[in-house]
């Protein structure tokens, strides 16, 4: 089995990106950036009228994972059911795993409050909603950094945008490469915006869910889904579904 290409090419880039977020968490680790995060989201909470809040609030439903998981699936089985093939289902699956894996562990890892964490319960001063590693914390109090919306919104749109195409052509349509690139861009980037607008998570929260998602999302998309070994049992359902005529 060869692994699909991604862009860029090469490890380089994963690498690349692993490197920042490491160094993106020691630096808020030993107290750097705090400035940063504490300006812009005084900035946010100074510029949010009613409207704007409640158009952010609407708009960040694009990166609930709960929704997104049970979409991805459903269209997987869909797929599946449409090609008599039970690979469509391994992207969802594998993403699920992954994300948990990985979001959730590393949340409860580093500590962190949200920057509304001072305006509510746990009602803590603002300088204490800035640093990594409270663990004297209840744990629903400090899961911010990464945000798990802006990971969740990227790794998921980029499984529905690989079933999306494979789910068209067994209608005989195609999917315009700019449709694409949109399901995979506009909605995490939305995410990360409103996020951050809202006051739910800092700014660097979100740099590093922004990371974690490309990182995840590559590591999926490298996956050959139409090679991978099947059990005799699903010989009649092994059908390739990405590179399927």
């Amino acid at each position: 089995m060869r692994l699909r290409p991604v862009r860029p090419a090469g490890w380089w880039f994963d690498g690349l990106l692993l490197a920042i977020l490491v160094g993106l968490t020691a630096a808020l680790a030993t107290g750097h950036l705090f400035g940063l995060d504490r300006a812009v989201a005084d900035w946010a909470a100074e510029h949010r009228p009613t409207a704007a809040r409640w158009a952010a609030m609407i708009l960040n439903f694009l990166g609930q994972g709960t929704p997104l998981t049970l979409l991805a699936a459903g269209l997987g089985v869909l797929v599946a059911v449409r090609l008599r093939s039970v690979r469509p289902v391994l992207p969802p699956v594998a993403a699920f795993v992954l994300t948990y894996l990985t979001i959730g562990p590393l949340k409860v890892w580093t500590a962190r409050p949200a920057p509304s964490a001072s305006t509510r319960e746990p009602f803590l001063p603002p300088d204490q909603t800035l640093p990594l590693f409270q663990h004297d914390l209840p744990v629903r109090f400090a899961q911010s950094y990464p945000s798990g919306h802006v990971a969740n919104a990227i790794v998921w749109y980029g499984v529905l945008a690989l079933l999306l195409a494979p789910l068209l052509h067994t209608f005989g349509r195609a999917v315009p490469p700019r449709l694409v690139a949109v399901i995979r861009v506009l909605p995490p980037l939305i995410v990360l915006a409103t996020t951050i607008y809202l006051g739910w998570h800092w700014l660097t929260d979100s740099v590093a869910g922004l990371l974690l998602g490309l990182l995840l999302d590559r590591l999926l998309h490298r996956v050959p889904w139409d090679g991978l070994p099947l059990p005799a049992a699903l010989r009649g359902w092994n059908r390739p579904f990405i590179s399927s005529p």
